[in-house]
């Protein structure tokens, strides 16, 4: 079954249908590459999308210890690089408000988040930093 559904809707924007919950992105194309920069690009989705793995799979291993990660913050920026134009480097910033896990715990966690599918998907010349402070 396919997971999207996208219409290309001219002026370098598209809108995605995720078919299972029939939610909505948009896309639009940066504004250092003729865009409006109107709503996430294409590659800010790739770097969100790399966040949001590692948190939803850290979330998972914490469920399995009863435990979870609300009010996790994470500040996502993406740096491209040129020739050829690309995602050279993602950078993560996670801040966990609620530090009762133990140093053991800490460690669980951080390899979960570099383990996530995204983060084994993305190309090796794509730099993942990642900083993950517990608090």
């Amino acid at each position: 079954m396919p997971t999207a559904k996208i219409e290309y809707l001219g002026e370098l924007r598209t809108e995605a249908i995720h078919l299972q919950s029939n939610t909505a992105i948009f896309t639009d194309a940066p504004t250092d590459n003729k865009g409006k920069g109107a709503a996430f690009s294409p590659t800010d989705l790739v770097a969100t999308g790399l966040a949001t793995c590692m948190i939803t799979t850290m979330g998972i291993k914490l469920a399995e210890r009863e435990n979870e990660l609300k009010g996790t913050t994470i500040e996502v920026t993406k740096i491209m690089y040129s020739e050829p134009r690309r995602i050279g480097e993602i950078h993560v910033k996670m801040v966990i408000p609620v530090n009762d896990f133990s140093d053991k715990d800490q460690q669980i966690l951080i390899h979960t988040a570099h383990a996530c599918p995204v983060a084994k998907s993305l190309h090796p010349d794509i730099k993942q930093i990642v900083e993950i402070i517990f608090q």
